[in-house]
């Protein structure tokens, strides 16, 4: 088992990475690792106020940290939009973008452009954003990574495609379930994308954390109202969870390490998965399976009127 620790992570001096859900979490754990290691750090978030708390945080500890902060809502396409093309026009240069942010088993409800909430925040936002930042990913001098954070139920996931926004049956597992299968979908699919336009200097790479201890297990119990579940997920982030900075591990490890190719999946390396340091990760079939991956690729082009032009 690999042994890889934040400290592993190269020297990121002159690099600009993208975090998404940056404030709290595996975010705000990867964010603080990369201003560590010298980059500097744009932190995508929803909430500038909790932005600007995580930012004062992250500079208590790292005095040097380069850091911007920009308002990104993953479940406002138009906000996604503006944010890549603000981004763009700021910034000659785009070396990691991690698509981090994401929301976990909530009651369904429904973006501001009418998709059901887990896919169109997990999924659909960052398909839009990969696609608006591509081209600086692509004319970026020397080696990018776009990292996909999905989760180990993706093992469960199925992509629903007669009924993907979870509208004559929704269950708020198997919707994120869905939604985290299609984070690798789309990661191993635009691999073989870049592999066959013969780019081979961007690198898509999945990721999962493990059970790591972070508020994302509380939103679901929380817009539901239920106090078991939220009580529950208490006792199992307390006894079962990895801390968020252990978490945050593979994300940083899919980002950085050399040992990472295009195509790969990273993941802890310990018990059952859950826990431990990162290392290359085996996900499920389905989430390999490249005619799934070409339809969503196709239905995600249409449902954002997005076209994802490697070229």
């Amino acid at each position: 088992m690999s042994d890889w620790t934040a400290a592993d992570a190269p020297d990121l001096s002159g690099k600009t990475v993208i975090v998404t859900g940056a404030n709290s979490g595996l975010g705000f754990e990867a964010t603080r690792a990369f201003a560590e290691k010298g980059a500097h750090v744009v932190m995508a978030c929803r909430s500038l106020d909790r932005g600007e708390d995580a930012m004062a945080d992250i500079r208590d500890s790292v005095p040097a940290a380069s850091l911007t902060l920009s308002e990104l809502d993953l479940a406002d396409l138009d906000s996604v939009r503006r944010f890549a093309d603000e981004f763009a026009a700021e910034h000659g240069s785009l070396h990691v973008l991690c698509n981090n942010a994401g929301v976990m088993a909530i009651p369904r409800r429904e973006t501001a452009q009418g998709f059901e909430t887990q896919f169109g925040v997990n999924h659909l936002g960052h398909f839009v954003l990969s696609a608006r930042l591509f081209p600086t990913l692509r004319d970026t001098p020397g080696e990018t990574r776009l990292v996909a954070m999905s989760s180990g139920l993706h093992e469960r996931g199925r992509m629903e495609f007669d009924d993907l926004q979870g509208e004559r049956d929704y269950d708020e597992w198997d919707a994120y379930a869905q939604s985290k299968l299609s984070n690798l979908l789309f990661a191993f699919e635009l691999d073989r994308r870049l592999t066959a336009a013969g780019i081979d200097d961007v690198l898509s790479v999945g990721a999962h954390p493990g059970y790591a201890a972070t508020n994302l297990q509380f939103r679901g119990p929380e817009a539901s109202g239920s106090t078991l579940r939220y009580w529950m997920s208490k006792l199992g982030n307390a006894i079962f969870a990895q801390s968020a900075e252990m978490g945050a591990l593979p994300l940083l490890y899919a980002a950085t390490s050399p040992a990472v190719e295009s195509g790969e999946y990273v993941g802890p390396q310990g018990l059952f998965g859950m826990r431990g340091t990162p290392g290359i990760a085996e996900p499920s079939d389905r989430a390999r399976d490249p005619e799934t991956a070409a339809r969503l690729w196709d239905v995600s082009e249409e449902l954002t009127d997005t076209r994802f032009r490697l070229a």
